[in-house]
């Protein structure tokens, strides 16, 4: 690559030229991208990407930077071949950093051999960035490894879906049936008919397993064991779609023993997130490590409070308080955003003791740098309560940060006992204005397993969404998992069903008690 590097600037003139980087983002999984590939993501201000290019990789580009959209699907292109070539061409050479962004590897039928040689050939510099192909990666998932001791020593890429311009094919089938021990086959589902007569013609067995791996190492993956005299049929008969990795030999036979993707105890599994959009992504990210596939619907987002004057003066006489008191997660952060806001930070809050509704509601304090002095065993305003009681809070002051439309167990329970309570909204919970219908119409079809409600306050903008009556019929047929009592309390008082609520109060135990009610 250096002498492309030192061609294209060889002149003046050349020295405004961007770099453009031919990067490999592997086979779905967005854990499977190389370092190197997400470092050069992140340098580019120009993303030209596939359609298996998740949303996940994306969104490490830099703020601001555009993103073309290059996908193609059987019998539709979003842009020809000659078109990204172009487009390639002109971002470089206008002097932007461009990342072209392939599923899989570059070069393993991902046309990066001919956007380099183009490249070249109007004197732009570029990297090729290996990824992971989707021709290993997808029986790995599948628990067929493409060799295995005693069985296969060696194994063959092929595309069944060649250059339909071409007068005579380029795989010679007949010659590969027997060539080698594993056939991958990639593009391969709609004319595998004819690729399978082929390969039996050239002397393979009709009876050979065959493995067709649909969306290899996404959480929809699935595999389909089949023979290659047979496969043809299954394909109609079962609705084997693209994108598939075919996969033939007798490897194909370790799939029982050694599958472990679609084993996990949510394989599949069509989860229902209603948190806001940005916290809905540490569910999913939960979600998918057990196989589910997260469907992302937020009921609800934060916003600031209609008037920050309580807060700020409370803040400014925090000298006088006592007791600082955070009921979650999101109070903490509004409270550093608006500290941030006014030119402060956490010292500003030097002096009272702190205490924590819960683990998270801790770990957001702690990441502040202030010390935890309470919180509760069970993350429940009650407790939290109870737990300042025993603090001996009688005529001390308390500062509680919470949201607008909060719970009044602590700030009664503390008044009872003789505490003075300054109520400080830093946050409200509204509903989002704007709903995906797609996923209302898979919820109302039945098409979503699990739902999931992290508050009381997603259970009712649920519920006002779809209607009291047609939210109840869209629940029949799915699971309800509720982070903690009180929102169980919500939803039962709805007359909604829950089937799955945790001992401990946090996403990571709602999940859990997801994975083991299928368990059950």
């Amino acid at each position: 690559m250096s002498t492309a590097h030192s061609d294209a600037n060889s002149g003046d003139a050349d020295l405004a030229i961007g770099t453009v980087y031919l990067v490999g983002a592997g086979p779905g999984d967005p854990g499977l991208i190389t370092v190197k590939g997400l470092s050069r993501l992140r340098a580019s201000d120009v993303i030209v990407y596939d359609r298996l290019v998740s949303q996940e990789i994306l969104s490490h580009a830099p703020e601001g930077a555009e993103l073309i959209y290059c996908g193609k699907r059987p019998n539709h292109h979003a842009m020809s071949q000659d078109d990204i070539n172009a487009c390639l061409v002109e971002k470089a050479l206008a002097g932007h950093t461009v990342c072209r962004l392939k599923g899989g590897d570059p070069t393993v039928f991902g046309r990066g051999g001919e956007e380099a040689l183009e490249l070249r050939a109007h004197g732009i510099p570029f990297e090729i960035v290996p990824g992971i192909t989707s021709a290993i990666a997808a029986g790995g998932y599948a628990g067929v490894p493409v060799t295995l001791r005693g069985v296969a020593s060696s194994f063959a890429v092929a595309t069944g879906h060649e250059d339909p311009t071409k007068e005579e094919a380029a795989v010679d089938w007949r010659r590969l049936a027997t060539a080698t021990d594993t056939l991958v086959i990639l593009m391969g589902v709609g004319g595998f008919d004819a690729i399978a007569q082929e390969l039996i013609a050239g002397g393979r067995d009709g009876a050979t397993p065959i493995a067709f791996i649909s969306w290899a190492t996404h959480p929809r993956q699935r595999t389909f064991v089949s023979t290659l005299s047979r496969g043809a049929e299954d394909i109609a008969t079962h609705g084997i779609e693209a994108p598939a990795v075919i996969v033939v030999g007798e490897v194909v036979r370790s799939a029982e023993a050694l599958s472990w993707f679609e084993r996990r105890p949510l394989a599949g599994k069509r989860v229902l997130v209603t948190r806001t959009r940005d916290q809905a992504s540490e569910v999913s990210r939960l979600l998918e490590e057990q196989g589910a596939v997260p469907v992302e619907l937020p009921m609800i987002r934060i916003v600031e409070p209609e008037d920050w004057g309580p807060f700020d003066r409370a803040v400014d006489e925090i000298a006088t308080y006592d007791w600082l008191v955070l009921s979650s997660a999101n109070g903490v952060r509004a409270m550093r955003d608006r500290l941030l806001a006014r030119g402060l930070d956490v010292r500003a809050l030097a002096g009272p003791k702190v205490a924590a509704v819960g683990v998270k509601t801790a770990e957001e304090l702690q990441a502040l740098g202030l010390r935890v002095d309470v919180c509760p065993d069970r993350y429940v305003a009650e407790d939290l309560a109870e737990a300042l009681v025993s603090e001996g809070i009688a005529g001390k002051r308390i500062l509680l940060a919470r949201a607008a439309e909060g719970r009044d167990v602590v700030v009664l329970r503390a008044r009872e006992v003789g505490a003075t309570v300054n109520d400080t909204p830093v946050y409200r919970t509204v509903p989002v204005q704007e709903y995906d219908e797609r996923v209302i119409g898979d919820l109302l079809a039945g098409r979503i397993d699990v739902v999931t409600f992290a508050s009381s306050s997603t259970v009712r903008f649920f519920l006002d969404v779809l209607g009291r009556e047609r939210a109840l019929e869209a629940l029949e047929g799915a699971r309800v998992a509720c982070i903690g009592p009180i929102t169980e309390a919500t939803a039962t008082e709805a007359g909604i069903r829950v089937d799955v609520q945790p001992a401990e109060h946090t996403v990571e135990a709602m999940v859990a008690a997801i994975v083991e009610s299928y368990r059950r």
